[in-house]
């Protein structure tokens, strides 16, 4: 997960690293990694000029597919109008 941040960083996209469903367009992205039988998430923006916010990272516990829980997404939605609040005070939106 820390390969494909330092790919955002500099400004490149890690193959690994998809948009996550439910955000418009690829400005929200999420990387997936499993370790030892465990899935783990890490989701971040590039969609703020100057910076890449990771907006949450967990281990996905579920078994029953592959999507997102609602509890996670409504994380992500929150610290991402927080960014961009940070963003904007910040002078670089």
């Amino acid at each position: 997960m820390g390969y494909a941040l330092h790919f955002a960083q500099a400004g490149d996209k890690h193959p690994s690293a998809k948009p996550l469903k439910g955000f418009r367009g690829a400005g929200v992205l999420e990387v997936v990694e499993d370790h030892d039988g465990n899935a783990y998430r890490a989701v971040y923006t590039v969609r703020l000029a100057g910076a890449v916010y990771v907006l949450h990272a967990f281990q996905k516990k579920s078994k029953k597919g592959a999507a997102t829980p609602k509890r996670e997404l409504d994380l992500i939605r929150t610290r991402l109008k927080l960014a961009e609040q940070d963003c904007r005070k910040k002078g670089t939106s």
